[in-house]
């Protein structure tokens, strides 16, 4: 007696032929998916660069009541009682973080006016950079010698490495700070 072919036992199973098309139909679909991705970014960032101002903001936009007296280094010693010890972009670029160092605390305490909050402008496109990150700022009294921090929002990165800004704290503002 034979066994047929097809039932034999040594017999191997039929090849299976890879499908091809599925995997295109993936790599595809993971592509566009990437592609609208990165457009639908692109468009919220356009979108809220030509509602925040855009590049014709210029520092004649800035409101009258965030102008301040515009001193050096060692004048915003001796209004304001600080000295500024570093302006940095933090955050990839979404931050600005600005550190000062406490030299006469009673003048510092006009850091907490709230007609002259502080801010960082950029000379390039005049937009004031006010919003503290998480609405953070120091409170207290402020003590000789120390370092100090206030980091704010910067929307549309437009402070960036190499730009020039001004500074302003309490009731002076340092212009063409260099941001490393």
């Amino acid at each position: 007696m034979t066994v047929p072919a097809a039932l034999s036992p040594t017999s191997a199973p039929p090849a299976r032929k890879r499908r091809w098309g599925s995997r295109r139909a993936r790599l595809v679909g993971g592509l566009a998916g990437i592609l609208a991705t990165v457009l639908i970014a692109g468009l919220v960032l356009w979108v809220s660069h030509v509602l925040g101002g855009g590049p014709e903001r210029t520092a004649s936009n800035v409101p009258v009541s965030w102008q301040r007296p515009i001193v050096n280094a060692d004048g915003l010693v001796q209004r304001s009682g600080v000295k500024i010890t570093q302006v940095a972009v933090t955050g990839d670029g979404g931050l600005v973080d600005l550190r000062f160092k406490v030299v006469d605390p009673e003048r510092a305490n006009t850091m907490h006016d709230p007609t002259t909050p502080p801010a960082v402008v950029d000379e390039e496109s005049g937009l004031v950079v006010h919003q503290l990150f998480m609405d953070h700022s120091h409170t207290g009294p402020y003590k000789t010698g120390v370092t100090y921090y206030l980091v704010f929002n910067n929307p549309g990165n437009w402070v960036h490495h190499g730009s020039r800004v001004s500074v302003m704290l309490g009731n002076a503002q340092v212009e063409h700070v260099l941001v490393p």
